[in-house]
Protein backbone atom coordinates (compact mmCIF):
# COMPACT_ATOMS: atom_id res chain seq x y z
CA UNK A 1 0.00 0.00 0.00
CA UNK A 2 1.28 3.47 -0.91
CA UNK A 3 2.11 5.49 2.19
CA UNK A 4 -0.84 7.56 3.32
CA UNK A 5 -3.36 5.92 0.96
CA UNK A 6 -5.72 3.28 2.34
CA UNK A 7 -7.92 1.33 -0.09
CA UNK A 8 -10.75 -0.95 1.10
CA UNK A 9 -13.13 -2.91 -1.09
CA UNK A 10 -16.68 -1.78 -0.29
CA UNK A 11 -18.72 -3.60 -2.93
CA UNK A 12 -18.26 -6.32 -5.52
CA UNK A 13 -20.54 -7.65 -8.25
CA UNK A 14 -20.02 -9.44 -11.58
CA UNK A 15 -18.10 -7.06 -13.82
CA UNK A 16 -17.76 -4.23 -11.29
CA UNK A 17 -16.41 -3.28 -7.87
CA UNK A 18 -16.23 -0.26 -5.57
CA UNK A 19 -13.40 0.77 -3.27
CA UNK A 20 -13.36 3.17 -0.34
CA UNK A 21 -10.24 5.36 -0.45
CA UNK A 22 -8.85 7.42 2.43
CA UNK A 23 -5.87 9.70 1.86
CA UNK A 24 -4.09 10.90 5.00
CA UNK A 25 -4.30 14.63 5.72
CA UNK A 26 -0.50 15.05 5.71
CA UNK A 27 -0.28 13.53 2.20
CA UNK A 28 -3.03 15.90 1.05
CA UNK A 29 -1.15 18.82 2.61
CA UNK A 30 2.03 17.82 0.77
CA UNK A 31 0.12 17.71 -2.52
CA UNK A 32 -1.33 21.16 -1.80
CA UNK A 33 2.14 22.57 -1.15
CA UNK A 34 3.48 21.10 -4.39
CA UNK A 35 0.57 22.53 -6.36
CA UNK A 36 0.97 25.96 -4.73
CA UNK A 37 4.70 26.04 -5.50
CA UNK A 38 4.10 25.12 -9.13
CA UNK A 39 1.54 27.91 -9.45
CA UNK A 40 3.83 30.37 -7.64
CA UNK A 41 6.48 29.90 -10.34
CA UNK A 42 4.04 31.07 -13.02
CA UNK A 43 1.80 33.44 -11.07
CA UNK A 44 1.69 37.16 -11.89
CA UNK A 45 0.23 38.97 -8.90
CA UNK A 46 0.06 42.74 -8.37
CA UNK A 47 2.98 44.00 -6.27
CA UNK A 48 5.17 40.92 -6.81
CA UNK A 49 7.61 39.91 -9.49
CA UNK A 50 6.75 36.68 -11.36
CA UNK A 51 7.58 33.69 -9.17
CA UNK A 52 8.20 35.83 -6.05
CA UNK A 53 4.72 35.90 -4.53
CA UNK A 54 4.54 34.30 -1.01
CA UNK A 55 2.91 30.84 -0.86
CA UNK A 56 0.23 32.12 1.51
CA UNK A 57 -0.82 34.74 -1.04
CA UNK A 58 -0.78 32.18 -3.87
CA UNK A 59 -2.89 29.79 -1.79
CA UNK A 60 -5.55 32.45 -1.21
CA UNK A 61 -5.54 33.74 -4.79
CA UNK A 62 -5.54 30.34 -6.49
CA UNK A 63 -7.47 28.29 -3.94
CA UNK A 64 -9.76 26.57 -6.48
CA UNK A 65 -6.97 25.80 -8.98
CA UNK A 66 -4.83 24.28 -6.20
CA UNK A 67 -7.74 22.19 -5.00
CA UNK A 68 -8.39 20.90 -8.53
CA UNK A 69 -4.72 19.99 -9.00
CA UNK A 70 -4.63 18.16 -5.65
CA UNK A 71 -7.71 16.14 -6.53
CA UNK A 72 -6.25 15.10 -9.88
CA UNK A 73 -2.98 14.01 -8.27
CA UNK A 74 -4.59 12.18 -5.35
CA UNK A 75 -7.13 10.33 -7.50
CA UNK A 76 -4.40 9.30 -9.96
CA UNK A 77 -2.14 7.97 -7.18
CA UNK A 78 -5.05 6.24 -5.44
CA UNK A 79 -6.11 4.55 -8.66
CA UNK A 80 -2.56 3.31 -9.21
CA UNK A 81 -2.47 1.95 -5.66
CA UNK A 82 -5.84 0.24 -6.15
CA UNK A 83 -4.70 -1.44 -9.36
CA UNK A 84 -1.53 -2.77 -7.73
CA UNK A 85 -3.16 -3.84 -4.48
CA UNK A 86 -6.25 -5.52 -5.95
CA UNK A 87 -4.69 -6.90 -9.19
CA UNK A 88 -7.58 -5.55 -11.22
CA UNK A 89 -8.36 -5.85 -14.95
CA UNK A 90 -10.39 -2.68 -15.54
CA UNK A 91 -12.17 -2.02 -18.83
CA UNK A 92 -12.33 1.76 -18.36
CA UNK A 93 -11.19 4.54 -16.07
CA UNK A 94 -12.92 4.57 -12.66
CA UNK A 95 -15.74 6.86 -11.57
CA UNK A 96 -15.28 8.96 -8.40
CA UNK A 97 -18.21 9.22 -5.97
CA UNK A 98 -18.93 10.56 -2.47
CA UNK A 99 -15.92 12.88 -2.36
CA UNK A 100 -15.16 14.58 0.97
CA UNK A 101 -12.37 17.17 0.94
CA UNK A 102 -12.13 19.32 4.07
CA UNK A 103 -9.24 21.40 5.38
CA UNK A 104 -7.02 19.45 7.79
CA UNK A 105 -8.99 16.20 7.42
CA UNK A 106 -8.29 13.03 5.43
CA UNK A 107 -9.61 13.15 1.87
CA UNK A 108 -12.08 10.34 1.24
CA UNK A 109 -13.94 9.14 -1.82
CA UNK A 110 -15.30 6.04 -3.52
CA UNK A 111 -13.86 4.55 -6.72
CA UNK A 112 -16.33 2.62 -8.86
CA UNK A 113 -14.62 0.35 -11.38
CA UNK A 114 -15.92 -1.65 -14.34
CA UNK A 115 -13.98 -4.91 -14.60
CA UNK A 116 -13.44 -7.57 -17.19
CA UNK A 117 -15.95 -10.22 -16.11
CA UNK A 118 -14.88 -13.69 -15.08
CA UNK A 119 -16.76 -16.09 -17.34
CA UNK A 120 -17.26 -19.83 -16.95
CA UNK A 121 -17.01 -21.93 -20.10
CA UNK A 122 -18.48 -25.33 -19.29
CA UNK A 123 -18.69 -26.54 -22.88
CA UNK A 124 -15.98 -26.01 -25.49
CA UNK A 125 -16.23 -29.21 -27.54
CA UNK A 126 -18.58 -31.44 -29.50
CA UNK A 127 -19.85 -28.81 -31.92
CA UNK A 128 -20.67 -29.57 -35.57
CA UNK A 129 -19.40 -27.01 -38.08
CA UNK A 130 -19.65 -26.70 -41.84
CA UNK A 131 -16.80 -25.43 -44.02
CA UNK A 132 -17.99 -24.18 -47.38
CA UNK A 133 -15.48 -22.94 -49.98
CA UNK A 134 -17.12 -20.77 -52.62
CA UNK A 135 -16.14 -21.83 -56.16
CA UNK A 136 -14.10 -19.41 -58.27
CA UNK A 137 -15.77 -18.93 -61.66
CA UNK A 138 -14.40 -17.71 -64.97
CA UNK A 139 -16.56 -14.60 -64.60
CA UNK A 140 -14.92 -13.80 -61.25
CA UNK A 141 -11.45 -14.15 -62.79
CA UNK A 142 -12.49 -11.94 -65.72
CA UNK A 143 -13.90 -9.28 -63.37
CA UNK A 144 -10.69 -9.25 -61.31
CA UNK A 145 -8.61 -9.03 -64.49
CA UNK A 146 -10.74 -6.10 -65.65
CA UNK A 147 -10.11 -4.35 -62.32
CA UNK A 148 -6.36 -4.72 -62.91
CA UNK A 149 -6.83 -3.36 -66.42
CA UNK A 150 -8.74 -0.34 -65.14
CA UNK A 151 -6.06 0.36 -62.54
CA UNK A 152 -3.43 0.36 -65.30
CA UNK A 153 -5.42 2.66 -67.60
CA UNK A 154 -4.28 6.17 -68.52
CA UNK A 155 -6.59 9.17 -68.41
CA UNK A 156 -6.82 10.90 -71.81
CA UNK A 157 -8.66 14.19 -72.56
CA UNK A 158 -11.98 14.09 -74.40
CA UNK A 159 -12.70 16.94 -76.82
CA UNK A 160 -16.19 18.20 -77.61
CA UNK A 161 -18.08 15.55 -75.61
CA UNK A 162 -20.10 15.67 -72.44
CA UNK A 163 -18.91 13.60 -69.50
CA UNK A 164 -20.37 10.17 -68.84
CA UNK A 165 -20.28 7.90 -65.76
CA UNK A 166 -16.78 6.54 -65.13
CA UNK A 167 -15.06 9.60 -66.62
CA UNK A 168 -12.87 12.10 -64.78
CA UNK A 169 -14.04 15.72 -64.72
CA UNK A 170 -12.09 18.79 -63.63
CA UNK A 171 -14.49 21.50 -62.49
CA UNK A 172 -14.99 24.55 -60.34
CA UNK A 173 -17.95 24.77 -57.96
CA UNK A 174 -19.15 27.89 -56.13
CA UNK A 175 -22.15 28.52 -53.88
CA UNK A 176 -24.43 31.31 -55.07
CA UNK A 177 -25.49 33.76 -52.36
CA UNK A 178 -27.82 36.74 -53.02
CA UNK A 179 -27.48 36.12 -56.75
CA UNK A 180 -23.68 36.21 -56.81
CA UNK A 181 -21.36 33.17 -56.85
CA UNK A 182 -18.73 33.03 -54.12
CA UNK A 183 -15.16 31.88 -54.51
CA UNK A 184 -15.11 28.73 -56.57
CA UNK A 185 -13.33 25.59 -55.40
CA UNK A 186 -11.61 23.22 -57.85
CA UNK A 187 -12.56 19.55 -57.84
CA UNK A 188 -11.60 16.41 -59.74
CA UNK A 189 -14.54 14.00 -59.78
CA UNK A 190 -14.95 10.52 -61.26
CA UNK A 191 -18.64 10.36 -62.14
CA UNK A 192 -20.75 7.50 -60.81
CA UNK A 193 -18.57 6.77 -57.77
CA UNK A 194 -20.41 8.87 -55.21
CA UNK A 195 -17.74 11.58 -55.14
CA UNK A 196 -20.38 14.26 -55.80
CA UNK A 197 -24.06 14.41 -54.90
CA UNK A 198 -26.43 13.19 -57.67
CA UNK A 199 -27.79 16.66 -58.54
CA UNK A 200 -24.27 18.00 -59.09
CA UNK A 201 -23.34 15.00 -61.27
CA UNK A 202 -26.49 15.55 -63.32
CA UNK A 203 -25.48 19.16 -63.99
CA UNK A 204 -21.92 18.12 -64.89
CA UNK A 205 -23.15 15.66 -67.51
CA UNK A 206 -25.12 18.43 -69.25
CA UNK A 207 -22.02 20.54 -69.93
CA UNK A 208 -19.30 20.44 -72.55
CA UNK A 209 -15.73 21.30 -71.48
CA UNK A 210 -15.52 25.08 -71.11
CA UNK A 211 -19.24 25.54 -70.39
CA UNK A 212 -20.80 26.64 -67.10
CA UNK A 213 -24.22 26.72 -65.51
CA UNK A 214 -26.12 27.86 -62.44
CA UNK A 215 -28.63 25.52 -60.80
CA UNK A 216 -30.33 24.47 -57.58
CA UNK A 217 -29.00 21.21 -56.13
CA UNK A 218 -30.43 19.19 -53.25
CA UNK A 219 -28.41 17.22 -50.72
CA UNK A 220 -29.69 13.61 -50.37
CA UNK A 221 -31.56 12.53 -47.25
CA UNK A 222 -28.73 10.14 -46.37
CA UNK A 223 -25.93 12.71 -46.79
CA UNK A 224 -23.18 12.10 -44.18
CA UNK A 225 -23.42 15.65 -42.80
CA UNK A 226 -26.84 15.65 -41.09
CA UNK A 227 -27.00 19.45 -41.10
CA UNK A 228 -27.13 19.42 -44.93
CA UNK A 229 -29.61 16.56 -45.46
CA UNK A 230 -32.50 17.65 -47.64
CA UNK A 231 -31.05 21.15 -47.97
CA UNK A 232 -31.19 22.93 -51.36
CA UNK A 233 -28.44 25.27 -52.49
CA UNK A 234 -27.85 27.26 -55.65
CA UNK A 235 -24.45 26.64 -57.21
CA UNK A 236 -22.39 27.91 -60.11
CA UNK A 237 -20.53 25.13 -61.88
CA UNK A 238 -17.88 25.23 -64.60
CA UNK A 239 -16.54 22.14 -66.39
CA UNK A 240 -12.91 22.60 -67.46
CA UNK A 241 -11.87 19.20 -68.78
CA UNK A 242 -13.22 15.69 -69.29
CA UNK A 243 -10.98 12.63 -69.36
CA UNK A 244 -11.74 8.97 -69.94
CA UNK A 245 -9.71 5.87 -69.32
CA UNK A 246 -7.62 4.50 -72.15
CA UNK A 247 -7.72 0.81 -71.29
CA UNK A 248 -4.66 -1.25 -72.22
CA UNK A 249 -5.04 -4.24 -74.49
CA UNK A 250 -5.30 -7.57 -72.72
CA UNK A 251 -2.35 -9.46 -74.15
CA UNK A 252 0.94 -11.05 -73.12
CA UNK A 253 2.66 -7.64 -73.07
CA UNK A 254 0.09 -6.40 -70.56
CA UNK A 255 0.72 -9.45 -68.36
CA UNK A 256 4.46 -8.78 -68.38
CA UNK A 257 3.83 -5.15 -67.44
CA UNK A 258 1.64 -6.15 -64.50
CA UNK A 259 4.23 -8.50 -62.99
CA UNK A 260 6.45 -11.49 -63.47
CA UNK A 261 4.13 -13.29 -65.90
CA UNK A 262 5.15 -14.80 -69.24
CA UNK A 263 1.68 -14.62 -70.73
CA UNK A 264 -1.90 -13.46 -70.23
CA UNK A 265 -2.82 -17.06 -69.42
CA UNK A 266 -0.26 -17.07 -66.59
CA UNK A 267 -1.72 -13.83 -65.21
CA UNK A 268 -5.23 -15.33 -65.32
CA UNK A 269 -3.97 -18.42 -63.49
CA UNK A 270 -2.34 -16.29 -60.79
CA UNK A 271 -5.57 -14.31 -60.35
CA UNK A 272 -7.55 -17.56 -60.05
CA UNK A 273 -5.07 -18.87 -57.46
CA UNK A 274 -5.42 -15.65 -55.41
CA UNK A 275 -9.22 -15.83 -55.54
CA UNK A 276 -9.18 -19.50 -54.53
CA UNK A 277 -6.88 -18.72 -51.60
CA UNK A 278 -9.20 -15.90 -50.51
CA UNK A 279 -12.18 -18.27 -50.78
CA UNK A 280 -10.40 -20.76 -48.51
CA UNK A 281 -9.59 -18.00 -46.00
CA UNK A 282 -13.22 -16.89 -46.00
CA UNK A 283 -14.35 -20.50 -45.51
CA UNK A 284 -12.01 -20.83 -42.51
CA UNK A 285 -13.32 -17.55 -41.12
CA UNK A 286 -16.87 -18.85 -41.53
CA UNK A 287 -16.01 -21.96 -39.50
CA UNK A 288 -14.54 -19.81 -36.74
CA UNK A 289 -17.66 -17.61 -36.71
CA UNK A 290 -19.89 -20.70 -36.39
CA UNK A 291 -17.73 -22.04 -33.58
CA UNK A 292 -17.85 -18.78 -31.64
CA UNK A 293 -21.62 -18.48 -32.06
CA UNK A 294 -22.15 -22.00 -30.73
CA UNK A 295 -19.75 -21.57 -27.80
CA UNK A 296 -21.36 -18.25 -26.82
CA UNK A 297 -24.83 -19.77 -27.02
CA UNK A 298 -23.86 -22.94 -25.12
CA UNK A 299 -22.23 -20.99 -22.29
CA UNK A 300 -24.46 -17.88 -22.17
CA UNK A 301 -21.48 -15.51 -22.47
CA UNK A 302 -22.34 -11.94 -21.40
CA UNK A 303 -21.45 -8.72 -23.23
CA UNK A 304 -20.91 -6.07 -20.52
CA UNK A 305 -22.18 -2.68 -21.62
CA UNK A 306 -18.95 -0.98 -20.57
CA UNK A 307 -16.88 -3.17 -22.89
CA UNK A 308 -19.33 -2.68 -25.77
CA UNK A 309 -19.38 1.09 -25.25
CA UNK A 310 -15.59 1.18 -25.24
CA UNK A 311 -15.45 -0.76 -28.52
CA UNK A 312 -18.10 1.46 -30.10
CA UNK A 313 -16.11 4.53 -29.08
CA UNK A 314 -12.93 3.12 -30.62
CA UNK A 315 -14.67 2.38 -33.92
CA UNK A 316 -16.38 5.78 -33.94
CA UNK A 317 -13.00 7.44 -33.57
CA UNK A 318 -11.43 5.24 -36.26
CA UNK A 319 -14.25 6.02 -38.70
CA UNK A 320 -14.24 9.73 -37.86
CA UNK A 321 -17.89 9.71 -36.78
CA UNK A 322 -18.96 13.30 -35.91
CA UNK A 323 -20.32 13.99 -32.42
CA UNK A 324 -23.84 14.62 -33.69
CA UNK A 325 -23.96 11.08 -35.16
CA UNK A 326 -22.46 9.20 -32.18
CA UNK A 327 -25.80 8.15 -30.70
CA UNK A 328 -27.09 6.91 -34.06
CA UNK A 329 -23.80 5.12 -34.77
CA UNK A 330 -23.86 3.46 -31.34
CA UNK A 331 -27.38 2.15 -31.97
CA UNK A 332 -26.43 0.76 -35.38
CA UNK A 333 -23.16 -0.77 -34.22
CA UNK A 334 -24.13 -2.13 -30.78
CA UNK A 335 -25.19 -5.64 -31.87
CA UNK A 336 -21.93 -6.11 -33.77
CA UNK A 337 -19.92 -4.67 -30.87
CA UNK A 338 -21.57 -7.02 -28.37
CA UNK A 339 -20.77 -10.02 -30.60
CA UNK A 340 -17.15 -8.88 -30.76
CA UNK A 341 -17.02 -8.48 -26.97
CA UNK A 342 -18.36 -12.01 -26.41
CA UNK A 343 -15.84 -13.39 -28.90
CA UNK A 344 -12.94 -11.59 -27.22
CA UNK A 345 -14.00 -12.76 -23.75
CA UNK A 346 -14.15 -16.39 -24.90
CA UNK A 347 -10.77 -16.24 -26.65
CA UNK A 348 -9.13 -14.54 -23.67
CA UNK A 349 -10.55 -17.03 -21.18
CA UNK A 350 -9.51 -20.06 -23.24
CA UNK A 351 -6.03 -18.62 -23.83
CA UNK A 352 -5.54 -18.02 -20.10
CA UNK A 353 -7.03 -21.24 -18.77
CA UNK A 354 -5.21 -23.46 -21.27
CA UNK A 355 -1.95 -21.45 -21.42
CA UNK A 356 -2.24 -20.73 -25.14
CA UNK A 357 -0.88 -17.19 -25.24
CA UNK A 358 1.81 -16.50 -27.83
CA UNK A 359 5.31 -17.01 -26.49
CA UNK A 360 8.35 -14.85 -27.23
CA UNK A 361 9.79 -17.68 -29.31
CA UNK A 362 6.62 -17.91 -31.41
CA UNK A 363 6.58 -14.15 -31.88
CA UNK A 364 10.22 -14.21 -33.02
CA UNK A 365 9.46 -17.09 -35.39
CA UNK A 366 6.54 -15.20 -36.96
CA UNK A 367 8.65 -12.06 -37.38
CA UNK A 368 11.35 -14.17 -39.07
CA UNK A 369 8.71 -15.50 -41.49
CA UNK A 370 7.56 -11.98 -42.33
CA UNK A 371 11.16 -10.87 -42.80
CA UNK A 372 11.82 -13.83 -45.10
CA UNK A 373 8.85 -13.00 -47.33
CA UNK A 374 9.99 -9.37 -47.56
CA UNK A 375 13.67 -10.25 -47.92
CA UNK A 376 14.53 -8.09 -44.90
CA UNK A 377 16.49 -8.54 -41.69
CA UNK A 378 14.32 -9.86 -38.84
CA UNK A 379 15.65 -7.18 -36.50
CA UNK A 380 14.58 -4.48 -38.94
CA UNK A 381 11.07 -5.94 -39.19
CA UNK A 382 10.86 -6.16 -35.39
CA UNK A 383 11.86 -2.51 -35.13
CA UNK A 384 9.27 -1.46 -37.71
CA UNK A 385 6.50 -3.33 -35.91
CA UNK A 386 7.57 -1.94 -32.55
CA UNK A 387 7.66 1.62 -33.89
CA UNK A 388 4.20 1.22 -35.45
CA UNK A 389 2.82 -0.24 -32.20
CA UNK A 390 1.86 -3.48 -33.94
CA UNK A 391 3.78 -6.06 -31.90
CA UNK A 392 0.81 -6.52 -29.56
CA UNK A 393 -1.46 -7.01 -32.57
CA UNK A 394 0.83 -9.68 -34.00
CA UNK A 395 1.05 -11.40 -30.62
CA UNK A 396 -2.75 -11.41 -30.38
CA UNK A 397 -3.02 -12.90 -33.89
CA UNK A 398 -0.74 -15.79 -32.94
CA UNK A 399 -2.68 -16.36 -29.71
CA UNK A 400 -6.00 -16.47 -31.58
CA UNK A 401 -4.58 -18.96 -34.08
CA UNK A 402 -3.51 -21.23 -31.21
CA UNK A 403 -6.88 -20.93 -29.46
CA UNK A 404 -8.86 -21.74 -32.61
CA UNK A 405 -6.59 -24.69 -33.39
CA UNK A 406 -7.23 -25.99 -29.86
CA UNK A 407 -11.00 -25.48 -30.06
CA UNK A 408 -11.45 -26.85 -33.58
CA UNK A 409 -9.58 -30.02 -32.68
CA UNK A 410 -12.43 -30.82 -30.29
CA UNK A 411 -15.31 -30.34 -32.75
CA UNK A 412 -16.37 -31.82 -36.08
CA UNK A 413 -15.85 -29.83 -39.28
CA UNK A 414 -17.55 -31.12 -42.43
CA UNK A 415 -16.85 -29.88 -45.97
CA UNK A 416 -19.72 -28.84 -48.21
Amino acid sequence: MAEGIQVTKSREAPGEASFRVEVASDRVAQAETRAARELAKRARLPGFRQGKAPLAVVRRRYHDAIREQVLREVVRESWKTTLEQEQLEPIADPHVHDLKFQEGAPLTFELHVELKPEITLERLSGFTLTRSVAPVTDDMVAAQLEDVRVQRANWVPVEGERAKPGELVSLTLATVTDGAPGDGKPYNVVLGQGQAIPDVEEQIMRLLPGEDTEADVRFPDDFPDESKRGETRRVHLTVHEVKRRDLPTLDDAFAREVGDFDSLAALRQAIRADLEQEARREADAGVRRQLMEQIVQANDVPAPRGLADRLIGAYAQAYGVPDERLEEFAGEFRTLAEAQVRRDLVLDQVARSHELRATEAQLDERIAEIAGRRNLDAGKVYGELQKAGRLKELEQTITEEKVFEFLLSQSTVTES
